[in-house]
């Protein structure tokens, strides 16, 4: 069982940078794969970033490459999402999610980009 709670949501402006975090409690995070997901307003529940057990292989959303980073540290059971250059389309509910036999998700964070 693993309980996720993301944190670091916020209003910001168009070309401001944010860093979102998820905290993991629970046993074994460091044998999940750890990932963000993002829905807007509307739209489906989309990938943002991906990575495996120890952060070394990584995945980004093609359109989001360069600008967000992915990050984790196992001795903190933490994972992060660094977000740069925001821009209004980026503007959603930021979940967390950890992939082992099972999927675990947070409760989300909203992030809201302002033009």
């Amino acid at each position: 069982q693993v309980q996720l709670v993301e944190s670091g949501g916020g209003l910001v402006q168009a070309g401001d940078s944010l860093r979102l975090s998820c905290a993991a409690s629970g046993q074994a995070f460091s044998t999940y794969a750890m990932g963000w997901w993002r829905q807007a307003p509307g739209r489906d529940l989309e990938l943002v970033a991906a990575c495996n057990w120890n952060g070394g292989d990584t995945h980004y959303a093609e359109s989001l490459k360069g600008r967000f980073i992915i990050s984790r540290d196992n001795t903190k059971n933490t994972v992060s999402l660094q977000m740069n250059s925001l821009k209004p389309e980026d503007t959603a509910v930021y979940y967390c999610l950890a992939r082992g036999w099972r999927d675990y998700w947070g409760q989300g964070t909203q992030v809201t980009v302002s033009s």
